[in-house]
């Protein structure tokens, strides 16, 4: 029902002009926009990280939303993922996203690979290249208590947007903004509706 306060990001996509960096040549990133397209050895190192059947549930419901998910690779080898959605995000968010609008979301290094700036890496690689496929702005959250992905965000091109807490009763999402550390109002969001945000004032 209840979660902590996150800090919200965004990018301003237009604003990315250059195209894609070279990543170090140890390194490349995959797009999958279907489980086919996985190959076996990565589909079970995703898999077994956690939750077996709860991880390929996932996968199935956000292939089957249109999300895409980015794979880094070091050395051929599976370091990290995130996924993307445009337009819209899994599970209902602090406020509504337009049509050119994408959200990042789970993102995670294998332990093996963390402190190796393999996320940033991630992250500014999808970046430009939602920029060139003509996204207008990105979207990301991070719990405030976790110190190592704020920090890794900040060597990317998103800025901190504000920082909100959501809580969800009775199928409603209440989204409450803070300012200077004092929360100032709150949203209420429809579960999975998130185009009609209601202002509590």
């Amino acid at each position: 029902m209840f979660s902590g306060r996150s800090v919200v990001f965004y990018c301003d996509l237009a604003r990315l002009t250059s195209p894609p960096a070279d990543l170090p040549s140890f390194l490349k990133v995959e797009r999958k926009r279907s489980s086919p397209e996985l190959n076996p050895e990565d589909l079970e190192e995703m898999t077994r990280f956690w939750n077996p059947k709860l991880a390929t549930r996932n996968l199935k419901e956000r292939f089957g939303k249109g999300a895409s998910l980015w794979l880094i690779k070091s050395n051929d080898r599976l370091a990290g993922y995130g996924w993307t959605l445009q337009g819209d995000t899994i599970e209902s968010h602090y406020f509504p996203l337009g049509p050119d609008d994408v959200h990042l979301f789970d993102f995670l290094v294998f332990p093996q690979y963390r402190g190796r700036e393999m996320n940033p890496f991630l992250v500014a690689h999808i970046l430009r290249n939602l920029a060139r496929e003509g996204a207008v702005r990105a979207l990301i959250e991070a719990a405030e208590w976790n110190r190592a992905q704020l920090s890794s965000l900040s060597r990317t091109p998103f800025r901190p947007l504000g920082r909100a807490r959501k809580l969800t009763i009775f199928g409603r999402t209440v989204v409450c903004w803070a300012e200077k550390g004092v929360e100032q109002r709150s949203t209420k969001v429809p579960v999975r509706a998130i185009d009609n945000p209601v202002t509590d004032q």
